[in-house]
C-alpha cells in the first residue's frame, strides 16, 4: 500500500506541476498579448481561446493533487459527530461513487476528444485544434481518478480495520 501511495503522490505532484505551467502559460500569454497590442498593434491571435483552453487545462490537472492533499471542501462538522465507523462507511461510499462518477467523466471525455478528432473541430479565431485540450483534461481527471481509488481503498481498509478491532476485543 506505501507503494501505491508513493506512485499516487508522485503522480499528483507531476500533474500538479504541469497545471502550474498552464496557469503560467496563461499569464505569459495574456501579458504578451497587452504588449504586442499596446507596443505594435499587433495582438495574439486567439488569446482568449488559449487562455480557456490553457486554464481549463490547468483545472483538470490541479484536481488529483488537491484530492491527495484533502485540498478540498468536506463536510466534516457533520461528520465528526458521529461514530468512527459510521464515518468510514460513509468515506467508503462518497470515494467509491465518486471514483466511479469521475472514471465515466474521463470515459466520457476521452469518447468526446475523439469525435472532435474525427470531426476536425478547431477553435473559431486561431483554429486550433481542440481535441488534444480535452485529451490533456481527461488524462487530469484520469489522475484524480487514480486517488479516489487510493482513498477507497484506504476508506476500506479502516473499516475492516475497526471490524477487526471490534471482534478482538469480544
Amino acid at each position: 500500500m506505501k507503494r501505491l501511495t508513493g506512485i499516487v503522490k508522485a503522480v499528483s505532484r507531476i500533474l500538479d506541476k504541469l497545471a502550474g505551467l498552464c496557469i503560467f502559460s496563461v499569464l505569459l500569454l495574456i501579458i504578451a498579448n497587452i504588449v504586442l497590442r499596446t507596443a505594435f498593434n499587433r495582438p495574439i491571435l486567439g488569446t482568449y481561446e488559449l487562455a480557456g483552453f490553457l486554464t481549463a487545462m490547468g483545472m483538470a490537472l490541479a484536481l488529483a493533487h488537491c484530492a491527495f492533499k484533502d485540498g478540498h471542501i468536506a463536510v466534516g462538522l457533520i461528520m465528526e459527530r458521529f461514530p468512527r465507523r459510521i464515518q468510514s462507511v460513509t468515506a467508503v461510499f462518497v470515494n467509491v461513487v465518486s471514483l466511479i462518477l469521475w472514471s465515466a467523466g474521463v470515459w466520457s471525455l476521452v469518447r468526446f476528444g475523439q469525435a472532435m478528432k474525427v470531426r476536425g473541430l478547431v477553435s473559431p479565431s486561431a483554429e486550433i485544434p481542440v481535441y488534444p485540450f480535452i485529451y490533456f483534461i481527461a488524462f487530469g481527471l484520469l489522475g484524480l481518478c487514480l486517488v479516489l481509488l487510493l482513498n477507497s481503498l484506504n476508506s476500506i481498509r479502516e473499516v475492516v480495520a475497526i471490524d477487526t478491532a471490534k471482534k478482538v476485543t469480544r
